[in-house]
Parts: C-alpha cells; structure tokens; sequence
C-alpha cells in the first residue's frame, strides 16, 4: 500500500499527486479493473490467445520503406 509523508511546505495537491503516481507505479488501479469482474478460465484463455495472435501478427508486419 503506497504512503506519502506530507512535508512542513508541501501542498494537499503535490501529496495526492505523489500518491497518484505511487499507485500508478505499482498497478493498483490496473488490478482492481482486472478483478472488478469474475473472468471464466475459458475467457482468460481466449484473451491471452488473442493477445499472443496480435502480438504475432505486429512482429511480422512489414512496413514498405520511405
């Protein structure tokens, strides 16, 4: 769980700022939309295959040179 000490001259702003950017850091909010829903263990396996298949077809594309 991310923390901010707040310093004697520090704003309310620059601390929830700084607590934004530590929850960012460590994924806090990504997490919680990924469990904001219960996903089968079928549906994880058709988003992870589709996932690997974009990820495939960007690594073989070819751009025409310029």
């Amino acid at each position: 769980m991310p923390f901010v000490r707040i310093g004697d001259n520090e704003s309310f702003e620059n601390a929830l700022r700084k607590f934004k950017k530590q929850c960012e850091r460590e994924g806090i909010l990504s997490e919680i939309k990924k469990r904001e829903h219960y996903d089968k263990p079928s549906v994880k396996k058709k988003k992870k295959a589709i996932a690997a298949r974009k990820k495939a077809l960007k690594r073989t594309k070819v751009y025409p040179a310029r």
